[in-house]
């Protein structure tokens, strides 16, 4: 959708009665009316009479992050666990531009976000002003639409609209540009109460009966059935559905990165990851399948790998989606289900047979059983694997678990067992170093009551190190992991297997002491470098009734496996030797 330039048309009399107020003071309220309960932003030249309009207004909750970078990935965050809207406010030029990373992350993964920015004066519009930027123009291709508010009168209207375009249909990010003058005028202020009609815009909400019962008839026609579910899942909350549907079909399920979660890792029809690191199981099934079901997942280039070499023995494709444009775009489809995967499964459900699947089912336990993830552990040194469980052994998978990109990611995504949707928090598209603070800090807020951890890396640590005093001035009680190997893992596995051990750029030799960058900040600060004082230091800070930052240093030559190198296919899996 391209950009809307909003005029005011009718200029109705107020009266001494009518509540006349600041375009800034209207866009709180209509936050406040949308249900916001917390929005994360810098503030800017540009934006001083929208954070003007706080002042006195202690209804309206606001967290000044360090960095704009950090506002877009807390608000994401907040987003992906709690499924509602993310809000973010950041001023004209450079505040803006700084959130266009955190907007291309939330576009890939399909997170629901209202990005609020200031601009300059419409009189000096196009004039290389001081710190102007037509952040429409540059955020274009990553936003789902984008409003250029031009009268306040409008902005109930616009604010009501960017919310139900963000959150419906296939969600995603939209942008609202306020010029300086817009949120300074005045206007007779009235919630906004009148449908919503958006033109050439319609969220999808009928299902094809026909594409449903040709599906359910594949699936009794199958005996090699593998249903690969993404995020699309999670976002639907469409978990209860999946797993009913998986057991009335017999199914065997793998879940993708983001869709890790939405089907119980404990559960017999489980098969793991697939893709790139994923189970030996999962990639084998989808290999071996004669009929492929992608619930909310979009194929990506990570799952399929070598497109034309991925699931060779799949008679049918099947593909249950939101986004009619990801029905065949990466894998030719045979059977398309267009519509919300909560209600395409609620439609389902009551007609679902089961497949000829029972044989099949009993191989690939005997599967998971001769090949499950495995790692060389270690007396002398700590192995981030071991870290990985041990968090996971003692949170039961119940906690919320972010990541920053990289190795570290990886690990957590095989090592920890998801029982609940919404319980991975990781850039998955985009693959966003620096977002694993700031969204636990998000997530945090939107869950109070829930323990939340976030893994990083050495690397990504330091692109969002900042919001620690985010971490220390609101008690925010975040349990902040560092995976320090004093290296770019992932591009050094790459690097090594993929490039001839030709190692360049990589060494994070020199980076801070993190336990005493944490404390400088306010943090409390632990580290590990044995299994005995990872436990200890683990048992500290659950034990601890604020954030704690822990550095556990693992070696720098521990790779992820299993691997399937690119341009190769699920199949030619490099399994890692750990019998040396």
């Amino acid at each position: 959708m391209n950009e809307r330039r909003i005029m005011s048309k009718d200029k109705a009399k107020v009266t001494a009665t009518e509540d006349f107020i600041t375009g800034s003071e209207a866009l709180l309220r209509c936050l406040q009316a949308e249900g916001v309960d917390c929005v994360f932003g810098y503030p800017g030249g540009s934006a001083l009479y929208i954070y003007d309009a706080m002042v006195g207004n202690p209804d309206f909750k606001h967290i000044l992050t360090r960095h704009e970078q950090g506002a877009v990935h807390a608000a994401d965050g907040y987003a992906r666990s709690t499924g509602k809207t993310g809000v973010c406010l950041a001023t004209s030029g450079p505040g803006a531009t700084n959130l266009v990373t955190g907007i291309a992350t939330a576009h890939m993964d399909s997170v629901p976000l209202v990005i609020i920015t200031a601009n300059v004066f419409q009189s000096l519009k196009g004039s290389d002003a001081f710190q102007e930027a037509d952040i429409i123009s540059i955020t274009m291709p990553i936003t789902k639409h984008s409003y250029y508010v031009s009268d306040a009168q409008e902005l109930p209207r616009i604010v009501h609209e960017a919310f139900h375009l963000a959150s419906s249909g296939r969600r995603g990010p939209v942008l609202i540009d306020i010029p300086k003058d817009v949120s300074n005028q005045k206007l007779q202020y009235e919630p906004y109460s009148s449908s919503i009609d958006i033109r050439g815009y319609e969220a999808i909400t009928d299902i094809d009966p026909m594409g449903v019962d040709e599906l359910l008839q594949a699936i009794s026609e199958s005996e090699r059935p593998v249903i690969i579910a993404g995020g699309g899942v999670v976002y639907a909350s469409a978990a209860d559905e999946l797993l009913a549907f998986a057991e009335r079909t017999r199914m065997p399920v793998a879940t993708t990165l983001l869709g890790l979660g939405a089907f119980p890792s404990a559960h017999e029809l489980w098969l793991g990851m697939p893709g790139h690191h994923g189970t030996f199981t999962a990639n084998m099934a989808i290999q071996q399948a004669d009929l492929i079901l992608s619930i909310g997942s979009r194929f990506d280039d990570r799952v399929t790998m070598k497109v034309d070499g991925f699931a060779p023995q799949a008679k049918r494709i099947a593909h249950i989606d939101i986004d009619p444009a990801e029905i065949g775009k990466i894998v030719k489809t045979d059977i398309a289900c267009i519509g919300d995967v909560k209600e395409v499964l609620n439609y389902a459900n009551p007609s679902a047979r089961r497949a000829k699947s029972d044989r099949w089912i009993e191989e690939l336990k005997l599967s998971m059983s001769a090949h499950p993830l495995r790692y060389a552990d270690s007396e002398q040194v700590l192995k981030p694997q071991y870290v990985i469980e041990m968090i996971y052994d003692t949170t039961g998978g119940e906690a919320i678990i972010t990541t920053d990109v990289g190795q570290h990611q990886m690990w957590t995504a095989q090592f920890y067992k998801f029982k609940y949707p919404r319980s991975l928090i990781t850039s998955g598209g985009f693959g966003t170093m620096g977002f694993g603070l700031p969204s636990a800090i998000g997530a945090q807020i939107g869950n109070p009551r829930r323990l939340v951890v976030s893994i990083n890396g050495d690397g990504g640590m330091q692109m969002c190190a900042q919001e620690l005093a985010i971490c220390a001035i609101h008690q925010i009680l975040v349990k902040i992991v560092v995976i320090n190997n004093q290296v770019l893992g992932m591009v050094k596995q790459q690097q090594e297997l993929m490039y001839d051990k030709r190692f360049s750029q990589i060494d994070l030799a020199g980076s801070p002491d993190f336990v005493m960058l944490a404390e400088a900040y306010g943090v409390k600060g632990l580290r590990a470098s044995t299994k005995e004082e990872a436990e200890r230091i683990w048992q500290e800070a659950l034990a601890t009734p604020g954030p704690v930052l822990l550095e556990f240093v693992v070696p720098s030559d521990e790779n992820v496996y299993p691997m399937v190198l690119g341009g190769t296919t699920l199949d030619q899996m490099l399994l890692g030797n750990f019998d040396s």
